[in-house]
């Protein structure tokens, strides 16, 4: 049985990097991706619609039809799973079952829930571009708490772009409802990630203004 790494949040963060090299034969017991995916899901979204659905690939057959359209890297058949983050471009519909379990929790009470739905659906209905921003960002917020919380566990993870949207759409039969965010491969590493260079704060931060 996988050993729980007992790291602090910044170690967790400092040693998490992109592996693309994993060990095929190794595993993830079905309880601890669900704990990973559980982790993953407390990230915080917009008005709490919790915009992201995880599409979870573990059947060989399945990842070997992913790997054409994912370009060939031999990741997504390697990993252990091979997970699509998926924001929903329709997140204003979760907005009454949310609020009402909040007023049957005790959380909010009915003026408030009416008025937070209605703040919600005036913006997906005045703004076009609302659904599909949101979707991709808060669906980034679940994506990396994924990676974090996979690392925690002992596991690597390699958050991918490069994959064909519309192929992948059709051949896991993706409603129209949700949108291929990231591609995000989970497993062991078989060949460690090599370390990167990154900039310092003096060339990332900007204080107050430009």
């Amino acid at each position: 049985m996988q050993t729980e790494l007992k790291w602090t949040t910044e170690q967790v963060m400092e040693a998490r990097h992109s592996v693309r090299k994993y060990d095929p034969t190794a595993t993830i017991p079905q309880g601890e991706l669900n704990e990973i995916l559980r982790l993953a899901a407390s990230a915080p979204s917009s008005w709490n619609l919790q915009h992201w659905r995880f599409l979870v690939v573990t059947d060989p057959a399945i990842k070997e039809k992913l790997l054409p359209i994912a370009y060939n890297q031999q990741q997504v058949v390697d990993a252990y799973a091979t997970i699509i983050i998926l924001g929903d471009l329709e997140a204003d519909k979760s907005a009454r079952p949310v609020y009402d379990e909040a007023v049957a929790n005790g959380l909010m009470n009915e003026s408030v829930r009416d008025t937070m739905i209605a703040q919600i659906e005036g913006a997906y209905k005045s703004n076009p571009e609302i659904a599909r921003d949101e979707a991709i960002r808060n669906s980034s917020y679940a994506a990396m708490q994924l990676m974090l919380a996979a690392k925690a566990k002992g596991y690597d993870t390699c958050p991918m772009g490069g994959y064909n949207r519309d192929a992948l759409i059709k051949e896991l039969n993706i409603p129209s409802r949700f949108l291929p965010t990231l591609m995000l491969t989970v497993g062991k590493a078989s060949v460690q990630a090599h370390p990167t260079a990154r900039f310092g704060l003096d060339q990332l931060v900007i204080n107050n203004s430009f």
